[in-house]
C-alpha cells in the first residue's frame, strides 16, 4: 500500500508529534508499505529529499512564517503530485497545510485519515491570534474531509472542544511508544554526565520550556519537596532555549529555576540510548501539563516501560496512563502543592506504584499501533 504522511514539521525537529509520526512511519514501512512523508524544510541545511529507516521524506521550501506555522509555496503542487500516486492520505493535524490536501484528496477520490493530536493554543498577540482562527478553521475543514479521525485515548475526544463535535468519525488508537534498550554501562555513563551522586532523589521532566508544560509548577513544588527531601533534584530533558514563541515565558521561569541552585539542571534534548537511561536514573517523572494542547503525554508511557512511575495532571486524556497502569498520581493542574505531595508520596512509597513495564510496553509498541492503522486503512480502501 501506498501511503502519504502530511504534518508540519518531522525529525530532526523535537516535538511530540513529529515523534510520534516518525515511529508510525517506520513501523508502517517496516510492515513492507512504501511510506512518503511530506513535510516543510524548515532549516535550509535539511535535504529537500531523503530516506530515513525505509521511509522518503520530501520536505518543501518555506517562504515565510506565522507564529509557529509556515507557509510552502508548492505545497500544492506536490500534495496533488503525491496523493495521485497514494493509496490512502494521513494528515496530522494542528498544520495549516491539511485543509488543502484533505480537500485534493477529496477531489481525486483518496480516503483520508485524519489524526488528531491535540488542540492548538498559541501565546496572546495580534499575530498568534490570526494563526490560531486561520489554524481552527483549516482543522475543521480537514475533518470534514476525512473518513475517519484518529485521536489517542476517547476521554479526550469526548473532552476536547473540537472533536466533540466529530464523535462518529473517531477512532481510538494509542500513540506508539518504543524506547532504546540500555546496558549498566549506559546507565553509568549517563549519571556521570548529568553528575548524578549518591542520595540524590533524581525528579524527571521530559518536554520543551513551553508554558503549556506547566514547568513553574514543578518550580514551585521544589521547596517544599526540598523541606522533606533535601537531595531532592530535577533533571530536566528537552529543549529549553530558544523555543519558538516562549522566549518570555523562559525568561519569567529563569530567576526562579537560578535560585534552586543546584536542585535543577537542564541537560537539553538527549540520544536515545541517553534518554532511556536518563528515565531509568529518575525514580518519579512529572507531567504537570496545564491544558488541552497537552492530550496524553508520550513520556508517561516511555517512563512506565522504565519502571519509573508518573505524576501528572487531571487533564483529560494525560490522565489515562495512570488510570489505566496505576504507576503513579494524577494531580489537579496548576497546584504546586499537591504536585509536591504526590511526588514526595512515590519517593516514600515506590513499592505502591510497580506496575506491569512488559506489559505497558507490548501494547504501545510501535509494531502494534501500526497494525492498527493499517486495519483503519484497510476499512477506508475497502
Amino acid at each position: 500500500m501506498q501511503i502519504l504522511i502530511a504534518l508540519t514539521y518531522y525529525r530532526p525537529h523535537y516535538s511530540g508529534l513529529t515523534i510520534y509520526v516518525e515511529r508510525l512511519a517506520r513501523a508502517l514501512a517496516a510492515q513492507g508499505h512504501q511510506v512518503t512523508v511530506l513535510t516543510s524544510r524548515y532549516a535550509a541545511t535539511l535535504p529537500a529529499q531523503e530516506k530515513l529507516d525505509g521511509v522518503e521524506v520530501r520536505r518543501l521550501p518555506v517562504a515565510m512564517r506565522i507564529s509557529k506555522g509556515v507557509i510552502m509555496p508548492s505545497m500544492p503542487i506536490w500534495a496533488a503530485r503525491l496523493a495521485r500516486q497514494a493509496d490512502v492520505i494521513n494528515l496530522h493535524v494542528p498544520q495549516l497545510d491539511a485543509a488543502m490536501i484533505g480537500m485534493l484528496g477529496r477531489f481525486m477520490d483518496k480516503p483520508i485519515l485524519l489524526t488528531y493530536h491535540c488542540d492548538m493554543r498559541l501565546p496572546h498577540g495580534i499575530i498568534h491570534s490570526i494563526a490560531n482562527l486561520a489554524s481552527n478553521i483549516a482543522n475543521h475543514i480537514t475533518a470534514r474531509t476525512a473518513k475517519l479521525i484518529v485521536t489517542n485515548t476517547q476521554d479526550y475526544a469526548e473532552n476536547s472542544a473540537f472533536l466533540r463535535r466529530y464523535l462518529s468519525k473517531v477512532r481510538v488508537i494509542p500513540p506508539p511508544i518504543t524506547l532504546s534498550p540500555i546496558t549498566e554501562n549506559d546507565s553509568l555513563a549517563f549519571r556521570q554526565r548529568a553528575h548524578v551522586q549518591p542520595g540524590q532523589r533524581i525528579i524527571g521532566m521530559a518536554a520543551r520550556l513551553a508554558s503549556e508544560k506547566g514547568v513553574e509548577y514543578l518550580v514551585e513544588a521544589m521547596p517544599i519537596i526540598l523541606q522533606k527531601h533535601p537531595q531532592a533534584r530535577v533533571l530536566f530533558v528537552g529543549q529549553y532555549q530558544d523555543v519558538l514563541g516562549e522566549e518570555a515565558y523562559a525568561q519569567r521561569l529563569a530567576p526562579l529555576i537560578e535560585q534552586l541552585g543546584e536542585h535543577w539542571t537542564f541537560l537539553g534534548v538527549l540520544e536515545p540510548t541517553e534518554f532511556s537511561a536518563f528515565l531509568h536514573t529518575a525514580e518519579v517523572t512529572v507531567l504537570p501539563s496545564i491544558n488541552s494542547t497537552e492530550s496524553f503525554g508520550m513520556v508517561q508511557i516511555e517512563s512506565m516501560i522504565s519502571a519509573t512511575p508518573v505524576v501528572a495532571s487531571d487533564l483529560p486524556g494525560v490522565r489515562q496512563p495512570v488510570l489505566e497502569s496505576g504507576m503513579g498520581r494524577i494531580v489537579p493542574p496548576r497546584d504546586a502543592a499537591a504536585l509536591a505531595n504526590a511526588i514526595i508520596d512515590i519517593l516514600d512509597h515506590p513499592q505502591d506504584y510497580r506496575g506491569e513495564p512488559e506489559k505497558i510496553a507490548e501494547r504501545y509498541s510501535p509494531a502494534q499501533i501500526a497494525r492498527q492503522y493499517e486495519a483503519l486503512f484497510n476499512e477506508l480502501i475497502a
